[in-house]
């Protein structure tokens, strides 16, 4: 996820709570629907897709926060 902005991710993570936050809840969800989708957990498709929109509004706001952080260098 966004690893051409491994740096960016790096400081932004030391320097921010918020972005902190939105980023493990991203890896959070990514790590459920992996679960989901290979059985490992019962969940419906309904409830993944809805995850997954979640997780994309979620690297949605992270791709802002680096790309505001490193207009800012």
């Amino acid at each position: 996820m966004l690893a051409e902005y491994r740096s960016e991710i790096t400081e932004l993570k030391q320097s921010n709570t918020h972005f902190t936050r939105i980023f493990e809840k991203h890896n959070k969800l990514d790590q459920d629907v992996q679960d989901a989708e290979h059985g490992r957990v019962g969940m419906n498709d309904i409830e993944i897709e809805k995850m997954k929109k979640e997780k994309l509004l979620l690297k949605d706001e992270m791709l802002k926060m680096i790309l505001e952080f490193r207009k800012a260098q």
